[in-house]
C-alpha cells in the first residue's frame, strides 16, 4: 500500500517581493503539509514556477480556476506529478504617489483599486492517478468556495494519510487461497466533503497508463506527424510541445513516452517547462518539454529541436537534423494498419452498397490500439534480440549484454541508421539490464517480440488478420487499465455556478497545521492496522518465469546463405589450403591469386577458418618458412576483408589461430603468427575485445552448468521437454542456450542453501577472473610490435571510446585525416605505456561490470606491467631472428630510359605503384589484366619522375608498367598512410611509408614504398623533388643543361632571388600603400624610405636617339620614388596573390641592356615580324618610314624594351601616331602595355587589336602625371594622355571601313534572325524621317545629338583623307575640342546602345526594338572589351564611334582553383564512390568548362564583329597576358585559316604568347621565386579551346589534336626553352649571355649549332619530317571562318585530361616512347595480323593501326625496292591525292546543311548580341530567388531552332509558318508536345538564350564541309564514352521487382550480360532501352529470401530472393521456385 499524495501546498502570489520592486510577479509557498519531509520523498523545492509557467501577475478581473498536471523529477529519477488548481483571489491595492505631487493633508481619504491574484493549491504524488488528484482539488476548493461545514484541515489531513493505494493488480477478491480465479475491486474512499469516489489500479505497474491521450495525439497531428515524432524520440533527438493548453502539453507528453515502451525514457522530460526556464532549452542533451505557445518568439531561436504545434497540427524539423525513420516495409505497415483503426471507412468508402457499421468507438478503445500497433512496431524492430543477449553472471544477478554487432549483421541491417541509433541509446541499455535476465516477471511485449515473426508472415496479405491481431492487444491492454468488470458511481460535488465571480468572497483560509497533522497521524495509524491484516492486504502478485527466446536470427541465416556461394570456389580453398600444408608450394602459388580474390566472401573466410582450425586440430601448427608466409597472408586477407564490420566473429575465430601457427627461426626462438598480424584496426579497438571476452565468459559459464546437468542427466537418462525450441519437441540439456539454463539457475537459486550459493558465485567469479588474465596475454601480443621502435601500430582507437571501431575503415583509404591521427601514438617511445594503458582500461571496465573483487583487480592490474615486459623481451629475440631471414626473393628493379643529358638524381626506390581514382589499369569493370599495384622502383632524374615496375597479378606480371611525368610539372606531393593497402591489395608485406606526387601534366603516382626503403631516403626523396621542382635560378633547369651563363647575368640573378624572398613583405607593403593613397586625393603618402627596394619603378622614357647602355643604368638606379611609387592597376582593383609578379618584373636592380644584338635586320627574322609583312603592314621602303597613304607602321620604338619591358620589340601602330606619343600613351595601361594592333582582316580591313587595362583616376593618375627626370620636356598631365588615347583610337576608328563595302549581312542587322514581318523599313514609322535608314538593332546602337544639328558634311571625308596620307594627329586637336563648324557634342557622344534599349535583365526585347528612333543610325568603329572596373576610366564622350563593352571574365585565381578541381576529377586519388559527386558533376563543380566556353563566346564575338560588321575590336583585360592573350589568340584561329596549319600556328604561338610577354615562368612556377604564386594553367585553356573548335571542325585545321598534346605537355616540361621566361627581353638577355657548352651538347635534343637555344619547334619540325605524326590526314580547307558552337553541350572533356599510358609512359617523348616501343615494331605487322590491345595500358592512338600510315611506309619500301631516292611524306602524300580523278565539289548543298551552317551563324549572332547587350546593362541584375513557373506562348520560328528540351530541330526553313512555343520570361524554346513535361522551374527571366544543342546534324551519306561543326554525339553523362562490345545475354526472362522507397512491386524482363557484367532490365521484353542497370560488382550476396510486404499475389512463397549491393538491397520473386533457383545460380556462377 501507498499514500495518494505525499505533500499538499499553498503558494500564493508574494506582495512582499512586489513592494521591494521586482519587475516580474513571484509566488511563495504559504503553507506545506505535512510540514516535515517524508523519509522516502523528500520535498520538492521550486513548485511555485510551475504553479503559474507563464508568469505570477495580477488581474483586473477574477479568472475561472484552471487545473493542470505538471511533472517534476527529481536527483533519483522519480518522477512526481503536481496537481496544480489555480484560482483568483481579491486583492486591494493602495495606488502609488508619484515623487513630484506635494503630500495630501491628513485626514483625507485614499482610494483603493481592487486587484485579482492568482492563488494555487497543489498535491504532489508519485502515482498517476490524475483524475482522481483532480477530483480531491476540486473538493477543498468547492468547500473554501462554498463555505461548506467540513473543515479543510479534516480534507487535507484525510487526502494525506486517510488513502492509501494498493499496489499493481489489486485489490483482488480471492474465491478461495487455492483457485486462480479472482475479482478486482474498486478501491472506494471518500475525504469527507460529502464525496463519494474510487480508482482503480493498473493490472501490471510496468504498462503505462493513458486513458485516451495517445488517440488526442493522433487526433491532433495525424499519424505521419506521429510516426516521426516516435522516431524523433526514439533516437535522442529535442522534441519540443506547444499548446495554448497545459493540460494539452501533458496528455502529449505522456501519450509520446507511452509510445516508446518498452523503453523508458532518459534524459530531461518537463512537460510544462515555465516560462522563467526557458533558457533550459539550450542544454545540448536530448529531451521532451511543453511551453505555452505564446512563447513562440523563443522557439524561434532554437536550430536543433524538432517543434510540435499541437494547436496547428503539424511538427517542424530544422534542416541541420537529419531525422532517421524505421525501415521502408515496417513503416509502410505500421502507417496501414494506423489508418485502418483511425480510418475504418476508408476501405468501404468506394462501395455501392457499403453495411452499416457501428462507428461509435470509445476513444479510450482507439487509444489502446493504436498503442498496440507502436508496440508491435518496437516488437519487430527488436525481433530476435535476445539470441544476441550474453551472458557474463548468473550468481548472485545476472550481468547481460547486447551484442549490436551480431544483431545488425545477422538481420542484414549492418548501416541502417534508425536501427542503429535505437540499440545505442540509453533507454534500449536500461532495458538490457532491467529486461535482459531470461527468469523474470513476462509482459505483453515478450510474447510479442517472441511471436512476432510468426504473426507478420500470417498477417501477410490479410489486413483482417492484422486488425484482429492488434485488436486483442487493445484489449489487452484496455483490460489493463480497467481490470473491473463492474461499474461505480461516483459522487463529487460541484461549486456553485458562477461562484468565482463573487466580490466579497474571503480569501483562502489558514489551515491549522496542528489539526492537520493530526488526522494525518490518524491515517498513517489506521494503515499500519490494515496492512496487519493478512486477508485484507492479499494480492495475487505475478509469477516469475522463463522469456521466451522467440526464433532465432541464426536460423535465417543459416537457410538464406544455403547457396550463397558456389562450390567450386569452395573447392578451390579446399585444395590451396591442402598443397599449402603438404608443402606443395609451387602447386599452392598457382591457386593463390584466386584464393585471395575469393576471400572478398564472407562464406569463404569462414570457410578458412575452418580450414585452418582442422589443422591445428591435428596438430600441424609448425609451419615452415614459405608455409608460414602463406598462411600469414590469408589471415591477413580475411581480417582485412571483414576488419570494416562491427560484427567480429571472423575476427574471435581468428584469435586462437593467430596464437597457434608458428614457425621456428633458430634454436629456442620461434615467431608467432600474431606478430604478423597486428596490421589491423580490430586489434586496437575496445569493442571487439569486450565482444570476445564476454563470448568466452558466456561459454565457461555454459560449461560450468552443462556439466552439472550432463550428470545428472547420465545417471537419469531424462530429457528436458521443450517443443518451442526443437523440431522433435526434446531436446538434451547440451543443446540448451546460456540464457535457459540461466533461466533453470535463477530457478533453483532458493533451493540452494548458503554454502552452495557461495560456490557458485565463487565458480562465476573464478571464471571471469580467469578469461581476464588470458585476453591480457592476448592483448599483449596483438598490441605490442614486432619492432617496439617503430611504435604503435592502428592506435586510432587508443584514447576513443569502446565501440569506434566505425572508423576502422577509413585505415586504407589513404586520407590526411587518419594520417593526422595515426601519428600521435606512432611516434611516442614508450609504447609498453601505451599497451598497459589500453589493456588496464579494458580490464577496468569487464570486472568491473562482471563483479570481480576490488582484491583480484588489484592483482590484475599488478601483473600487466610485467606482462608487457617480458613479452617485449620474447619480441627483442623474434625480430633480430626474423632479420636474420633470407629476404623474400623481389624482382629486379627495372632501369629506365633516360634522355641525352638525363642524369638521375637518386637511384630507384623500390615500392608499389598503387591504383589511384580511375578504373583504369585495376581490371574489373573497364576490362583486361590488373596491371596496378605493380612492384618496381620511382626513379627522381633531372627531367622526370619515372616508375617503372611489373604487375603483380600473375595474369600480367610479364609486362612492364611505366608511369612518369616531368619533374617541373609537379603540382602536389604529400605523404599517405599505406599501413593497411598491403592486405587489401594482397602485397606480402607491411609497408609504413606512402608518398602520392600529382602533376600538372594529369598524372598521380601513388607510391607504397618497400620495408627496405627507410623514411629517411623517403623525406630526401620529398626534399630532391621540391629542390629539382623549384630551383633557385632558370638557369638551372633541364633546358639549360649544358650551358654556361655569364658572370655579369650571375650577379643579377642572384640579386633578384634575394629581393624574391621578401615577396610577402612586398605586397603588403603595396597594399599599404594603396590603402594610404587611396584614402584621399588631396594630399600626398611617402613610404619609408627604407622600402623603397620593394616598390615598383616606371619605366623611363626614351628620348629620341636611343641611349647608351651605362645612360639607362644610371637612369634605372637613379629612379627616384615619385617614379616608382606607380600603382599598375586601378583604385578599384585589390592585389592578389599573382601581384607579386610585379616586382621580378621591374626590378630596380641592374640589368643587361641587349641593344648590340638587337638590330631590325635581325628582327626580321622574327616569326612574328614575317606574320605582320603577311599581313600586309610592312613595306620594301622601310619599317619606320612607311609609304605615303599607308595607314599603319611597324614601329621601333620598343626596340630597346624601354617602353615596355613585356612587349615586342617590333609593334604595329597607327602610322599616325609618333613614338613620342606612344610612350606618353603607354602610361595609361598597366605595365605600359599599350594597344598594339595584332592582325587585320583580309576583307574587311577591320583590326584586332590588344593592350593591357587602362589606369584609374585618383592618386595613381597624379603620380603618372609627375614629372620624371628621365624627360627633357615639360611636365605632363592627365588631359595629354587623354589626347594620346583620343590620337590612337581616333586613327583606329578612321582606318576601319567599318563594314561598308564588305559584306552587307551585319551582325548588328537582325533581317536574318529576325521573321520579314518584324523588319521595319526606313518608312514604316509615321514619325520616322526619310534618309534615316537602317536596320532596328543599328538605330539601338545610336548617337545621341541631343537635338541638335549634325557636323557639317565633308568634315570627315577631309579627315579620313588626312589619315589616310600618313599625317599625325598633332593639328587635329579640333576632333576632340571643336573647332569652326564642328559639333563637339554629337560627335563625342558613343554610337551604343540606347539606356531605353536595354530591359531588365540585359536582352532587346521586340517592344525596343520597334521604339522610335529619330537619331542617325550609325554602328560603332570600335568595340573595346574590358573589366567593368575600367568603366569609370574609359570616357565614352571622349572617343568617337568608340564602344567600350564591360565583359565578366574568370580572373587568374579562379583558373588556379578550376584547375585543382578538375585534376581532382579526371585524377582522383581514390575511387569516386558517391552517386552523387560522379566524375561529370565533379567536372561541372570545377567550372573548367565554363571558362572555356567565356574564352571561346568572347572570341566568337569578335570573330561577328570583324567579319560580319567589319569593326575593329580591341581587348584590354587586366595586365593583358592571360585573358587578352587567349582571346586574341582564338580569335585569330576562327578568322585565318593561316593560324590552322603548323607553320602558323607556330607563327601565332610565336607572336601572341612569346613576343607580347605572356609569363611562362611565372604562371608556370618555374622557379622557386614563384612558388608561392600557384600554377595557372592560362596556356593550357587556350589550348583547350583549340581543341574544342579542332572537335568541332576536324576538315580544317592541317594539324592533329596529339599536337595540341604535344604542345600542352612540353608547355611545362621545361625541356626546351621555348615555353621559358616570362618576355622576349628575358630570352634576348639569355640568349646573349647564356652559351652552351659544345662539349655536353646531345644531338637529337632539339638544339641547333648556330644559336645556343633549344627550341621546340625545331624538336617538332625535325619529327614532322620523318613521318606525318602531326599532320591530320583529313584536312580539307572549305571556310575562312570557323563559328564553333559554346554551349556546353557542344563541348567535350579534353582526352588528354584523362588518358593513361602504362606501357611505355607519356608518349611525348618521341626517343623514349620508340625505345619502350621497339620490341613491338622489332617483326613488322602485316595487315591480316591482329594484336589485343588494352586501352588502359596501350597508347590506342599510337597503336591502333592505320591505313594511311601504312600506305606510306608501303610507298616508301616500294621506292627503295625500285631503286630511287626516298622522297618527303608529303611529296607522296600530294602526288598520290594527284593521282585520284579530280572531285567535283557540289554547287549546292543539301537543306539540312544549310540550315546547320544558318544556325550556326544564328547562333553566333545571338550570343554576340547577349554579350554587348549585357555589357551595356546598367541595371544591376535581379537576385535570384525562387524559381517561377514558364510561361510558354505561341510562337512563328522562321529560323532554325531547336527544342531545348528533346533537342530536335522545331521549325525552320523547312516548315514555314509552323508554331511553336516559347517562354516569355527565359526563352525556352520546345514543341508543343514537350511543354507538359518541362521541369517547372523558370530559372531566369529574359536572358538571350543560346540554343541548349548544337544543330540538325547530316546524315553520314551527306557531305559534311569545313565550316560546319561537327557537334559531339551523346553528350551528356555516359552516352559520351560508347561501348565497343555489343550486348550479350547469358539468361533473361521476366522477375518481378520491388521499387525503391515507397513503392510497389512491378514486373520487369530481365537480362543478365556475362561478358559486360550487368544485370539490366527492360519494361518489356521488346523495349530497346533499358530502365537500369545494377553492376555485378557491386553485388555482395544472392541469397533466398521470405515474402516481403505487397507481394503479387497468386506467387510461390519459395519463390523469393534477394540481390544485395553495396548501395542497396533489391527484392525479387520469379513465377516458380525452379525459375528463382535458376536465377540465382545464373547470377552466381557470374559473381564466381
Amino acid at each position: 500500500m501507498s499514500r495518494l499524495a505525499d505533500y499538499f501546498v499553498v503558494v500564493g502570489y508574494d506582495h512582499e517581493k512586489e513592494q521591494s520592486g521586482s519587475p516580474h510577479g513571484c509566488g511563495k509557498i504559504l503553507q506545506r503539509f505535512p510540514e516535515k519531509d517524508w523519509e522516502d520523498v523528500p520535498f520538492i523545492q521550486g513548485i511555485d514556477l510551475f504553479c503559474q509557467p507563464g508568469g505570477w501577475k495580477l488581474l483586473s478581473k477574477a479568472l475561472e480556476p484552471t487545473f493542470f498536471i505538471a511533472v517534476l523529477t527529481d536527483i533519483e529519477a522519480e518522477r512526481h506529478y503536481c496537481a496544480v488548481l489555480t484560482f483568483s483571489e481579491a486583492v486591494k491595492m493602495t495606488p502609488t504617489r508619484p515623487d513630484d505631487v506635494e503630500e495630501e493633508l491628513e485626514g483625507a481619504l485614499v482610494h483603493h483599486t481592487m486587484m485579482f491574484a492568482p492563488k494555487s493549491l497543489v498535491i504532489i504524488s508519485r502515482l498517476s492517478y490524475f483524475e482522481t488528484l483532480k477530483n480531491c482539488l476540486g473538493l477543498i476548493y468547492t468547500s473554501y468556495i462554498d463555505s461548506l461545514e467540513v473543515p479543510l484541515e479534516t480534507l487535507v489531513g484525510n487526502i494525506l494519510g486517510h488513502i492509501q493505494v494498493p499496489p499493481a493488480n489489486g485489490p483482488q477478491n480471492l474465491l478461495n487461497d487455492t483457485q486462480e480465479s479472482v475479482e478486482h475491486e474498486w478501491v472506494r474512499f471518500s475525504i469527507g466533503a460529502g464525496d463519494r469516489q474510487a480508482l482503480q489500479p493498473p493490472l501490471s505497474d510496468t504498462l503505462p497508463v493513458t486513458g485516451c491521450k495517445v488517440a488526442v495525439l493522433t487526433q491532433q497531428l495525424g499519424i505521419r506527424n506521429v510516426l516521426c515524432l516516435y522516431s524523433a524520440a526514439i533516437t535522442d533527438n529535442k522534441i519540443l510541445f506547444h499548446s495554448n493548453s497545459y493540460t494539452r502539453l501533458t496528455e502529449a507528453c505522456t501519450a509520446l513516452l507511452s509510445l516508446l515502451f518498452p523503453l523508458k525514457y532518459s534524459y530531461v522530460y518537463i512537460p510544462i517547462l515555465p516560462a522563467a526556464l526557458t533558457e533550459v532549452l539550450s542544454t545540448p542533451t536530448p529531451f521532451i518539454m511543453g511551453v505555452h505557445s505564446s512563447l513562440r518568439n523563443e522557439m524561434a531561436e532554437l536550430l536543433d529541436v524538432i517543434i510540435a504545434d499541437l494547436d496547428g497540427g503539424c511538427i517542424s524539423i530544422p534542416e541541420c537534423i537529419s531525422l532517421f525513420l524505421p525501415r521502408e516495409d515496417i513503416l509502410q505497415r505500421s502507417q496501414d494498419h494506423l489508418t485502418l483503426v483511425l480510418n475504418p471507412e476508408l476501405k468501404r468508402a468506394d462501395l455501392a452498397f457499403p453495411s452499416p457499421v457501428d462507428s461509435n468507438t470509445k476513444a479510450e478503445i482507439t487509444d489502446k490500439e493504436i498503442r498496440a500497433i507502436f508496440l508491435r512496431l518496437q516488437a519487430e524492430l527488436l525481433m530476435g534480440y535476445r539470441s544476441c543477449l550474453t551472458l557474463i553472471r548468473i550468481h548472485p544477478e545476472p550481468v547481460i549484454t547486447f551484442n549490436k554487432g551480431l544483431f545488425m549483421f545477422q538481420r542484414s541491417l549492418v548501416g541502417e541508421e534508425f536501427l542503429s541509433k535505437v540499440l545505442d541509446s540509453m533507454s534500449f541499455a536500461g532495458y538490457v539490464n532491467e529486461k535482459g535476465p531470461p527468469y523474470r516477471v513476462c509482459n505483453i511485449f515478450d510474447k510479442l517480440v517472441a511471436n512476432i515473426a510468426d504473426t507478420v508472415s500470417q498477417e501477410e496479405g490479410h489486413p483482417e488478420r492484422a486488425l484482429k491481431n492488434i485488436r486483442d492487444v487493445g484489449d489487452y491492454l484496455f483490460i489493463n487499465e480497467n481490470p473491473s468488470k463492474s461499474a461505480y458511481l461516483e459522487k463529487i460535488p460541484r461549486p456553485t455556478e458562477g461562484a468565482h465571480t463573487r466580490i466579497n468572497q474571503m480569501p483562502f483560509p489558514h489551515l491549522d497545521e496542528t489539526l492537520v497533522g493530526d488526522v494525518i497521524e490518524d491515517g498513517l495509524n489506521k494503515a499500519i492496522l490494515q496492512s496487519l491484516n493478512q486477508k485484507a492486504s492479499k494480492v495475487r502478485h505475478q509469477k516469475a518465469q522463463n522469456v521466451p527466446l522467440g526464433t532465432k536470427i541464426s536460423r535465417y541465416e543459416d537457410r538464406m546463405n544455403a547457396i550463397n556461394n558456389s562450390a567450386r570456389r569452395l573447392e578451390v580453398l579446399k585444395t590451396c589450403i591442402g598443397h599449402i600444408f603438404d608443402n606443395r608450394i609451387l602447386d599452392a602459388k598457382k591457386l593463390f591469386p584466386a584464393v585471395l580474390r575469393s576471400l572478398k566472401s564472407r562464406i569463404t573466410r569462414l570457410a578458412l577458418v575452418r580450414r585452418l582450425a582442422l589443422h591445428v586440430q591435428e596438430n600441424r601448427a609448425v609451419l615452415e618458412q614459405q608455409q608460414f608466409d602463406m598462411v600469414v597472408r590469408l589471415i591477413n586477407c580475411a581480417l582485412q576483408e571483414d576488419s570494416s564490420s562491427e560484427e567480429y566473429s571472423l575476427s574471435m575465430a581468428m584469435l586462437p589461430l593467430i596464437t597457434a601457427f608458428c614457425r621456428k627461426l633458430c634454436t629456442g626462438v620461434i615467431q608467432f603468427a600474431y606478430s604478423c598480424t597486428q596490421d589491423h584496426p580490430v586489434w586496437a579497438s575496445l569493442r571487439f575485445w569486450e565482444t570476445a571476452f564476454y563470448q568466452d565468459v558466456e561459454i565457461n559459464i555454459r560449461q560450468l552448468y552443462i556439466s552439472e546437468c550432463d550428470t545428472k542427466c547420465d545417471s537419469n537418462d531424462t530429457f528436458t521437454e521443450s517443443p518451442s525450441n526443437s523440431a522433435n519437441g526434446f531436446i538434451t540439456s547440451s543443446e540448451r542456450s546460456p540464457l535457459e539454463i540461466a533461466a533453470e539457475q535463477l530457478r533453483l537459486w532458493g533451493t540452494h542453501n548458503r554454502d552452495e550459493q557461495d560456490k557458485m558465485v565463487q565458480n562465476e567469479e573464478s571464471i571471469v577472473y580467469s578469461q581476464a588474465i588470458h585476453y591480457a596475454n592476448r592483448m599483449v601480443c596483438m598490441r605490442v610490435p614486432l619492432d617496439i621502435q617503430r611504435g604503435l601500430k592502428n592506435s586510432i582507437f587508443m584514447d576513443g571510446e569502446s565501440g569506434s571501431s566505425k572508423l576502422s575503415s577509413s585505415s586504407v583509404s589513404g586520407s590526411d585525416s587518419y594520417n593526422a591521427e595515426s601519428t600521435f601514438e606512432s611516434d611516442s617511445h614508450d609504447v609498453s605505456h601505451q599497451v598497459i594503458k589500453f589493456i588496464s582500461r579494458f580490464v577496468d571496465k569487464v570486472c568491473t561490470e562482471a563483479g570481480v573483487a576490488s582484491e583480484h583487480l588489484k592483482n590484475l592490474h599488478a601483473m600487466i606491467p610485467g606482462m608487457v615486459a617480458m613479452h617485449i623481451e620474447t619480441l627483442d629475440a623474434v625480430n633480430r631472428e626474423s632479420k636474420r631471414l633470407p629476404p623474400i626473393k623481389k624482382p629486379k628493379i627495372l632501369k629506365p630510359t633516360l634522355l641525352p643529358g638525363e642524369e638521375k638524381i637518386m637511384d630507384g626506390l623500390r615500392g608499389y605503384l598503387l591504383p589511384d581514382g580511375r578504373e583504369d589499369g585495376i581490371g574489373g569493370v573497364m576490362g583486361g589484366p590488373a596491371y596496378l599495384p605493380a612492384e618496381g622502383a620511382i626513379f627522381l632524374t633531372s627531367y622526370r619522375v619515372i616508375f617503372k615496375g611489373t604487375p603483380i597479378d600473375i595474369q600480367a606480371c610479364e609486362q612492364v608498367v611505366t608511369r612518369s611525368f616531368p619533374v617541373s610539372a609537379l603540382f602536389k606531393e604529400k605523404k599517405i598512410t599505406v599501413g593497411g593497402l598491403a592486405n587489401s591489395l594482397h602485397l606480402e608485406q607491411f609497408m609504413q611509408e606512402g608518398l602520392q606526387l600529382r602533376s600538372v601534366t594529369f598524372q598521380l603516382l601513388k607510391i607504397a614504398f618497400d620495408e627496405e626503403v627507410g623514411a629517411e631516403r623517403v623525406e630526401l626523396f620529398r626534399k630532391m623533388c621540391g629542390r629539382i621542382r623549384y630551383p633557385q635560378s632558370l638557369y638551372q633547369t633541364f633546358a639549360f643543361h649544358g650551358s654556361t651563363v655569364s658572370p655579369l647575368l650571375s650577379v643579377q640573378m642572384k640579386q633578384k632571388e634575394k629581393t624574391a624572398t621578401l615577396r610577402k613583405l612586398a605586397t603588403k607593403t603595396l597594399a599599404r600603400g594603396k590603402k594610404v593613397v587611396t584614402g584621399g586625393s588631396h594630399h600626398k603618402t611617402k613610404l619609408p624610405p627604407r622600402k623603397d627596394r620593394y616598390l615598383l619603378p616606371v619605366e623611363p622614357l626614351v628620348p629620341q636617339r636611343p641611349p647608351s647602355a651605362a645612360t639607362l643604368q644610371r637612369q634605372m638606379n637613379a629612379a627616384s620614388l615619385d617614379s616608382i611609387t606607380v600603382d599598375s592597376r586601378p583604385n578599384s582593383v585589390l592585389y592578389e596573390e599573382e601581384d607579386l609578379s610585379i616586382i621580378e618584373e621591374n626590378d630596380v636592380t641592374a640589368t643587361l641592356k641587349p641593344i648590340d644584338v638587337l638590330t631590325t635586320d635581325k628582327l626580321q627574322k622574327k616569326l612574328y615580324v614575317q606574320d605582320y609583312q603577311r599581313l600586309g603592314f610592312n613595306i620594301s621602303s622601310g619599317m619606320m618610314r612607311p609609304k605615303l597613304g599607308e595607314a599603319f607602321r611597324i614601329s621601333e620604338v620598343n626596340i630597346h624594351f624601354e617602353v615596355s619591358r613585356s612587349y615586342p620589340s617590333l609593334v604595329v601602330v597607327p602610322s599616325a601616331l609618333t613614338d613620342d606619343s606612344i610612350r606618353r600613351l603607354a602610361k595609361c595601361h598597366r605595365q605600359y602595355r599599350f594597344p598594339a594592333i595584332t592582325w587585320r582582316h583580309p576583307g574587311t580591313k577591320a583590326l584586332l587589336l590588344r593592350s593591357s587595362g587602362f589606369h584609374g583616376k585618383g592618386m595613381m593618375g597624379r603620380i603618372k602625371s609627375a614629372p620624371n627626370p628621365s624627360t627633357s620636356g615639360s611636365s605632363e598631365t592627365s588631359s595629354s594622355k587623354s589626347i594620346e588615347q583620343d590620337k590612337f583610337f581616333t586613327a583606329v576608328v578612321f582606318n576601319t571601313p567599318c563594314g561598308s563595302s564588305y559584306k552587307s549581312d551585319s551582325l548588328v542587322s537582325l533581317n536574318a534572325i529576325l521573321p520579314p514581318s518584324m523588319t521595319l523599313e526606313p518608312d514604316s514609322t509615321p514619325h520616322m524621317k526619310r534618309g534615316h535608314s537602317g536596320t532596328l538593332l543599328q538605330r539601338g546602337f545610336h548617337r545621341s545629338s541631343g537635338g541638335k544639328s549634325a557636323p557639317k558634311p565633308g568634315l570627315f571625308d577631309k579627315s579620313l583623307s588626312t589619315l589616310k596620307r600618313g599625317a599625325t594627329l598633332g593639328k587635329m586637336s579640333s576632333f576632340r575640342s571643336g573647332g569652326p563648324g564642328f559639333n563637339s557634342t554629337s560627335m563625342a557622344k558613343n554610337l551604343t546602345l540606347a539606356p531605353q534599349s536595354v530591359s531588365r535583365n540585359g536582352s532587346v526585347t521586340d517592344y525596343d526594338l520597334a521604339s522610335k528612333k529619330d537619331q542617325d543610325p550609325r554602328k560603332a568603329a570600335l568595340y573595346i572589351f574590358g573589366e567593368k572596373s575600367q568603366s569609370r576610366a574609359f570616357k565614352m564622350e571622349q572617343f568617337n564611334k568608340c564602344d567600350f563593352i564591360p565583359y565578366d571574365f574568370y580572373e587568374t585565381r579562379h583558373v588556379k582553383n578550376s584547375l585543382k578541381k578538375l585534376m581532382k576529377a579526371c585524377v582522383p586519388s581514390n575511387l569516386l564512390t558517391d552517386p552523387e559527386c560522379g566524375f561529370h558533376k565533379l567536372v561541372e563543380d570545377s567550372e573548367w568548362m565554363a571558362q572555356i566556353q567565356s574564352i571561346m563566346q568572347l572570341a566568337g564575338a569578335a570573330v561577328d564583329l570583324m567579319d560580319l560588321q567589319g569593326s575593329s575590336v580591341m581587348f584590354s583585360f587586366e595586365d593583358g597576358w592571360d585573358f587578352t592573350t587567349q582571346v586574341v589568340s582564338l580569335a585569330q584561329i576562327l578568322m585565318d585559316p593561316y593560324y590552322r596549319t603548323l607553320e602558323g600556328f607556330q607563327s601565332l604561338i610565336e607572336k601572341e604568347w612569346l613576343a607580347f610577354g605572356h609569363r611562362f615562368t611565372h604562371r608556370s612556377n618555374q622557379t622557386g621565386a614563384h612558388q608561392a604564386s600557384g600554377f595557372a594553367p592560362v596556356f593550357l585553356q587556350f589550348l583547350d579551346s583549340v581543341h574544342q573548335v579542332h572537335s568541332q571542325f576536324p576538315l580544317s585545321f592541317e594539324f592533329n589534336q596529339y599536337f595540341l598534346k604535344m604542345i600542352a605537355y612540353h608547355h611545362v616540361s621545361n625541356r626546351f626553352q621555348t615555353f621559358m621566361l616570362d618576355s622576349e627581353y628575358e630570352r634576348f638577355e639569355a640568349a646573349t649571355h647564356v652559351f652552351e657548352d659544345k662539349l655536353t651538347s646531345h644531338p637529337g635534343e632539339g638544339q641547333d649549332d648556330k644559336g645556343p637555344m633549344r627550341s621546340f619547334w625545331e624538336y617538332i619540325n625535325k619529327i614532322n619530317n620523318k613521318q606525318p605524326l602531326f599532320y591530320n590526314l583529313a584536312f580539307a580547307p572549305h571556310t575562312s571562318v570557323l563559328r564553333p558552337y559554346t554551349n556546353f553541350s557542344s563541348l567535350r572533356i579534353w582526352d588528354y585530361f584523362r588518358q593513361e599510358d602504362l606501357a611505355g609512359g607519356p608518349s611525348f617523348d618521341r626517343e623514349l616512347f620508340e625505345l619502350a616501343t621497339a620490341e613491338d615494331k622489332e617483326v613488322p605487322l602485316l595487315p591480316s595480323d591482329r594484336r589485343v590491345i588494352n586501352n588502359c595500358y596501350d597508347n590506342a592512338t599510337q597503336a591502333e593501326p592505320d591505313m594511311h600510315m601504312w600506305l606510306l611506309e608501303e610507298m616508301l619500301q616500294l621506292e627503295g625496292d625500285l631503286g630511287r631516292t626516298p622522297q618527303h611524306w608529303k611529296t607522296r602524300l600530294d602526288r598520290a591525292q594527284k593521282s585520284f580523278p579530280s572531285r567535283v565539289r557540289m554547287k549546292s548543298l543539301s537543306v539540312k546543311i544549310k540550315e546547320a551552317q544558318m544556325q550556326s551563324i544564328t547562333a553566333h549572332k545571338k550570343t554576340t548580341i547577349d554579350i554587348l547587350v549585357k555589357g551595356k546593362n546598367i541595371i544591376e541584375p535581379q537576385p535570384k530567388g525562387f524559381a517561377a513557373h514558364h510561361h510558354f506562348e505561341a510562337h512563328s520560328y522562321m529560323t532554325p531552332t531547336d527544342c531545348d528540351y528533346c533537342s530536335q530541330l522545331l521549325f525552320g526553313a523547312v516548315k514555314q509558318g509552323c508554331k511553336g512555343m516559347k517562354c516569355s520570361d527565359c526563352g525556352f524554346n520546345a514543341h508543343e508536345d514537350c511543354v507538359p513535361k518541362i521541369p517547372k522551374q523558370c530559372v531566369r527571366k529574359g536572358s538571350t538564350k543560346e540554343p541548349s544543342t548544337g544543330p540538325s546534324r547530316p546524315t553520314s551519306d551527306e557531305v559534311v564541309t569545313a565550316g560546319t561543326p561537327v557537334t559531339p554525339a551523346g553528350v551528356s553523362g555516359y552516352d559520351e564514352f560508347h561501348a565497343k562490345i555489343g550486348e550479350t545475354r547469358s539468361h533473361e526472362g521476366y522477375l518481378n521487382k520491388r521499387g525503391a522507397r515507397l513503392k510497389g512491386w512491378k514486373q520487369r524482363w530481365f537480362v543478365l550480360d556475362a561478358q559486360k557484367h550487368q544485370l539490366r532490365y527492360y519494361e518489356t521484353r521488346n523495349d530497346p532501352h533499358c530502365k537500369g542497370i545494377i553492376d555485378l560488382k557491386e553485388v555482395e550476396s544472392v541469397q533466398p529470401a521470405f515474402p516481403t510486404a505487397g507481394a503479387p499475389k497468386k506467387c510461390d512463397e519459395s519463390a523469393f530472393f534477394d540481390l544485395k549491393t553495396t548501395r542497396r538491397a533489391y527484392n525479387f520473386v520469379a513465377d516458380t521456385k525452379p525459375a528463382a533457383e535458376e536465377w540465382i545460380s545464373r547470377i552466381q556462377d557470374c559473381l564466381s
